[in-house]
Parts: structure tokens; sequence; C-alpha cells
């Protein structure tokens, strides 16, 4: 792999991210069995920390993360598991992410618009980073 760049080009360290942001899912997640029960709407975000500045000068998919694998494990995840909690499918997102690529640190954010709450609300989010030890 070629030496990072150094200089007035240098990378600030940890500041290259790759997002992908509003992936829609149908699902059955929920502490109830009726949540269990009917696929329900779904939204992820995942934000991938990791020095893009080879793929920045190279222009070659083999030097980034190919976020077409990262739509994929997250679907299989979301789509494929049932969870009671949306932290526990944010933290197995996490994990599967972290395990799957060489970025340094991931966020998930997984949204419910659905959620049973007693009132009017637009969404519940669970948000959670994790870092390679």
């Amino acid at each position: 792999m070629p030496e990072p760049p150094t200089g007035p080009m240098a990378p600030e360290p940890g500041s290259d991210r790759i997002t992908l942001r509003g992936m829609l899912f149908l699902a059955r997640h929920g502490v109830t069995l009726e949540e269990r029960m009917e696929p329900q709407p779904f939204e992820v975000d995942v934000e991938l920390q990791r020095d893009l500045a080879a793929a920045a000068r190279s222009d070659e998919l083999a030097d980034t993360i190919d976020y077409s694998e990262i739509f994929s494990l997250v679907a299989r995840i979301v789509e494929g598991e049932s969870f009671r909690l949306v932290e526990a499918l944010a933290g197995a997102i996490a994990e599967a992410v972290l395990l799957a690529t060489d970025a340094s640190a991931v966020e998930v954010r997984v949204r419910k618009p659905r959620a049973p709450l007693p009132g009017p609300f637009e969404t519940v989010e669970v948000a959670l980073t994790r870092r390679r030890a």
C-alpha cells in the first residue's frame, strides 16, 4: 500500500468517512409479538471511519470500502434476523461492519418510525459508535 501523503495534502487523522444514509428496509423487530408479526419500516445509516487518501489518489475501488457490499451486509442483518431491541440490531450491524472491513470505527443509526408509542412522534432512533480494538 502506498505511503500516506504528508504536507499540505495530508488528511486530518480520523476525518475521512464513508456514509450510507437512509437505507430503507422492511423487517420484523420489536419487543412485542405484534411488532414482530408484520414487517415494518426501518431506516439505517452507517458511517465508516477510514483513511481514504489512497482511494482519493488512485480512483480504484480496491483502495476503499465498497459501499454496495456494506448495503448488502446491512440488508442481510436487518431483513434476515429478528431482534427485540433496536439497540441490539444496531450493535449487530456495527459488529458485522467492523468484521467485514478495515474501517477504524463505525457509527450506526437505526430509526423505527412506527414504534408503538402512546402519542405522535416522527421516529425513534438509536445511535451507537464502535471502534476497532
